[in-house]
This record gives C-alpha cells, sequence and structure tokens, in this order.
C-alpha cells in the first residue's frame, strides 16, 4: 500500500469516522462547543445539521466520547427511522437497560423512567443522538422524541436529545411546531475554507506519522476547489493523490500531480463510464 511508501503508521485519508482525525475547524469547533452547552445547560432538544460528507458523524463521535467521560451514560444510533416502539427499544438497548421482550410501549417508558428517572442514585443522567434524523418518516416517532422531553426532575431534562441530520432537517423540525419549540440550541457545519484545507490535510498527515507538508500550495488549490471543501470528498481526492504520487515516484503531491488525480475522479464520475 502507498502508505509505506510516502513513511505513514497509516491511512491519512480513509474515510472513517476516527475521533483522532477529527480537525477542529471554527465550525466543528463551535458545534462542539454548542452541543455539550446543550447538555451540561439543560437545553433540552439540540439540532446539528451539515451537507454529506461534512464530517456530522466523526463529530458526533467525539462528542459521545465527551459524554461518556462526563458520565453521562449515550444512546447513538445511526439509523433512527423506526416505529415509537422500536425507537425506545432501541435507546433501553443503547443504555444498557432492560428491555423485556414483546413489552407494550407503556413498559418500554416504565423502564426508560426507571432507568433514568430513580432518585436512590441510582438514576444515570442519558443523551440521546439521532444521527441521520432527516431519514424519521414516521410522525410518531417525531411525537415520541417529543415525548422523551417530558422526562424531567428537578427541573433537569433526564434525556435531552440531539437530532443529527442533513440540511432537510431544519424544514422538517419547522413542520413539526410542538418538536420545533423545544430547539434550544442549533448548529450547522460548512465546507471548509481554502486555508482550513491546508490545516486539514496537514492534521491528518500528522496524526497518521507523515509530513504535515507534504502536498503543494497549487495541489490544495486545485484539491480545495475539486472537492469545494467537503471533507468526505478532500480525504478521496487525497488518497487517490497519494496513489498517483507513489506510482509516479514523486517526492511530493504537486499540482501537476493533483490535476492527474482530480481527472482520474471526473473521469470515474462521467456518465456513461464503469
Amino acid at each position: 500500500m502507498h502508505e509505506s511508501y510516502w513513511g505513514f503508521r497509516e491511512r491519512p485519508f480513509q474515510n472513517t469516522p476516527d475521533p483522532r482525525f477529527l480537525y477542529y475547524s471554527p465550525a466543528h469547533e463551535e458545534a462542539l462547543v454548542r452541543l455539550l452547552y446543550s447538555i451540561s445547560e439543560g437545553k433540552g432538544l439540540a439540532v446539528l445539521t451539515g451537507d454529506v460528507g461534512t464530517g456530522k458523524t466523526l463529530l458526533c463521535r467525539v462528542f459521545r466520547k465527551e459524554l461518556t467521560d462526563r458520565g453521562y451514560g449515550v444512546a447513538y444510533l445511526v439509523n433512527p427511522d423506526l416505529s415509537p416502539e422500536d425507537l425506545l427499544r432501541a435507546i433501553l438497548v443503547e443504555l444498557d437497560a432492560a428491555a423485556p421482550a414483546g413489552a407494550s410501549k407503556g413498559d418500554l417508558w416504565r423502564a426508560l423512567h426507571d432507568h433514568v428517572g430513580a432518585r436512590d442514585g441510582a438514576g444515570r443522567e442519558a443523551v440521546v443522538i439521532l444521527d441521520e434524523a432527516q431519514a424519521i418518516s414516521d410522525p410518531r416517532t417525531l411525537e415520541e422524541i417529543r415525548l422523551l422531553l417530558n422526562l424531567v426532575r428537578d427541573d433537569r431534562f433526564l434525556v435531552p436529545v440531539v437530532l443529527v441530520g442533513q440540511p432537510e432537517l431544519t424544514p422538517r423540525i419547522q413542520r413539526f411546531p410542538a418538536l420545533r419549540q423545544r430547539v434550544g440550541v442549533a448548529c450547522q457545519l460548512r465546507p471548509l475554507t481554502r486555508d482550513e484545507t491546508t490545516d486539514y490535510l496537514a492534521h491528518r498527515l500528522e496524526v497518521a506519522g507523515g509530513s504535515a507538508d507534504l502536498f503543494d500550495p497549487g495541489a490544495v488549490d486545485l484539491l480545495h476547489a475539486a472537492s469545494r471543501g467537503t471533507p468526505r470528498e478532500v480525504n478521496t481526492i487525497a488518497d487517490l493523490a497519494l496513489l498517483v504520487g507513489c506510482g509516479e515516484g514523486a517526492a511530493r503531491i504537486t499540482a501537476e500531480v493533483m490535476q492527474r488525480a482530480v481527472g482520474e475522479m471526473a473521469t470515474a464520475g462521467a456518465p456513461g463510464r464503469a
């Protein structure tokens, strides 16, 4: 593999949600601060949106670790398009709480309340994170999410909720006033700027054990233009550029190497081509 050619310990541009590789752009850092604020200050419902590939899931992984380090129970669901009963059951499973087989919705609610609401010190504040929330198709499930916010003790939400999704999540919430009125914090991820793309590359290269300035400025210009600053696309094109550079015996990723990588990506994505 080309990582050995470039002297990496591992591949720097894998499109997997590894928290070590999260680059804190101003938008990502602000989003994480806002999400943590929503929990610590008891805001109840927070919403994080961003286009495909902007790093929502990776940010959620970091957010979840921050929460668990602070002692919260976390139910993190990546496919929340479930019936109300299945949503409650999945939350209980994620919280390592008892979810009786064949239980009614009422039984599931009691089990959740018992898990988070005990006054004898056994209760544990939990956070529910629903990724890809724009995919929730059943209005009853949105209502169930609203009802989670009714679990309150001493003016604290026992089960605060974070909805994460693509931009179409926002109008969906807007069409559901009972949920919209509960939103305490909202934040949005945006694509990287040209300068942020340089820092993003340097961060991932260093985490992987390589040189932070492996990409020439001209190569970064081409990469940013081709990817439109979307981190997932940056990863895909940058990884291909490393492969092209390795094949050509290059010492750095120059504009010429990047141009060939961008050309290959354009060819691969052209209509009618395999």
